[in-house]
């Protein structure tokens, strides 16, 4: 029994004392709580170590270390533990990422040794709805994407990912790895599209995260010829009609806070702000 404050790496029987804390804020957590109900703590599976810190013999605190960087419930003096424990390791994500309070603190810390970022994003507000929207009635041509449209969907999802993060997800490993996620989204029948008349992609998004308990939209994306027409609202009312009905009962993204059109699209469908993110990016 750990019997003071410590950090330490989780081992796989750690698995159900780290599902406890995860579940204490399940739509903040939902990105790591969604990679371990599948992967449990197997650093393998799981893509990264977990971190875990403990007081009195409690774990209270955890942080994902893999390809992002994970602050989950973590207090001020879990934080510095964490930072020192990254700071040892050497910078090996490309993130850091979210809810602000302590992702700022990290960073603070981890700043003078692994820093310039690329770009910080402060405040991104984190945005749930539990209930479809009464006056926005879902697109009825925003459905599934099917296995053997990849091809088609592909484009999209890299222009949306190079828009939104500032850097091309072909670079490095020629895609690899980020078409492996697209197509592990549409295998499991949470990527959505609407096409027009000629196949092209109209509007995405995709339910990423996902626990019984919350899920998480993400790669919300409108064609720049579409943009101003009235196709992002409905869009996402019926994405979000997947999810309620198939997913979770709570249903949540985070948005950058500059981009006042999306924030008021996703108000318009219901969505409230109940915190902030942070991310930094390298």
């Amino acid at each position: 029994m750990l019997t003071q404050t410590t950090s330490r790496v989780l081992e796989p029987s750690d698995l159900d004392a780290a599902l406890a804390v995860l579940d204490r804020e399940p739509v903040a957590n939902a990105f790591v709580a969604s990679r371990v109900q599948v992967a449990g703590l197997d650093p393998w599976r799981l893509g990264g170590e977990m971190w875990g810190w403990y007081e009195d013999g409690m774990l209270t605190s955890l942080c994902y270390a893999g390809a992002n960087l994970v602050p989950i419930c973590a207090t001020p003096r879990a934080v510095r533990a964490f930072a020192d424990r990254a700071r040892r390791a050497g910078r090996r994500c490309s993130s850091v990422v979210g809810p602000a309070e302590p992702t700022a603190e990290l960073w603070r810390l981890l700043e003078p040794h692994w820093g310039p970022a690329r770009e910080v994003r402060a405040h991104q507000p984190l945005m749930v709805t539990d209930r479809m929207p009464a006056d926005i009635a879902p697109d009825p041509h925003v459905r599934r994407v099917r296995k053997d449209e990849m091809e088609t969907i592909m484009p999209a999802c890299v222009a949306m990912f190079t828009e939104e993060v500032g850097v091309s997800p072909l670079a490095g490993d020629g895609g690899l790895l980020y078409q492996a996620r697209v197509a592990e989204l549409v295998g499991a029948g949470r990527s959505f599209a609407r096409l027009d008349e000629h196949g092209k992609v109209v509007f995405k998004a995709e339910i990423g995260a996902a626990t019984d308990r919350a899920c998480q939209i993400q790669g919300v994306w409108v064609a720049p010829e579409y943009r101003g027409r009235g196709v992002a609202a409905p869009g996402m009312a019926a994405v979000l009609r997947y999810a309620l009905a198939d997913v979770a009962p709570v249903v949540s993204l985070y948005v950058n806070d500059y981009n006042t059109a999306a924030r008021r699209t996703y108000r318009r469908v219901g969505f409230r702000e109940v915190g902030a993110f942070m991310s930094v990016l390298f």
